[in-house]
């Protein structure tokens, strides 16, 4: 069982490594783009098997960057909402809340709602203040302003 669980957190972060390597890919193949797709699907789902809430906020945040890269309205949104549900049922602070917030801002942007990714990006700034590691908080506030950059 133990060596099941590992093999899913190694196939896990092997998955998010290639969708990040995708993700920053400039001129991405429609092969590129499914396997990004079904990478980030991927990892989460054996996440789900192997890993604890907070993978499954990331997981769903990776999926949520993926299709706001592709511009793909409907399951950005779904998995933005899913993340942020499981970052809060789960009491996950820091880092996590902050992009949990930031894939909200960033979903409702790309759905046209200024009002909600207001909101979203206030929340998210907030959060961000509090992430307790000096490079993270940068690192988080250089994503965020790339919502209102559009990226």
């Amino acid at each position: 069982m133990e060596e099941q669980l590992e093999l899913n957190k190694s196939l896990a972060i092997k998955c998010f490594n290639l969708t990040w390597t995708l993700i920053e890919k400039e001129d991405r193949s429609q092969e590129d783009i499914d396997r990004m797709i079904n990478a980030a699907h991927a990892s989460r789902y054996h996440w789900e098997v192997a890993g604890k809430a907070v993978n499954l906020a990331r997981g769903e945040w990776l999926i949520t960057r993926v299709y706001a890269v592709l511009h793909r309205i409907e399951p950005c949104l779904y998995h933005a909402d899913r993340c942020l549900k499981i970052t809060l049922e789960n009491d996950l602070k820091d880092f996590d809340l902050a992009f949990a917030y930031e894939a909200m801002a960033r979903a409702c942007k790309l759905a046209g709602d200024d009002v909600e990714s207001a909101k979203y990006i206030t929340l998210a700034k907030e959060a961000g203040a509090k992430i307790a590691d000096l490079d993270d908080r940068a690192y988080f506030f250089n994503e965020l302003e790339t919502i209102q950059a559009g990226s």
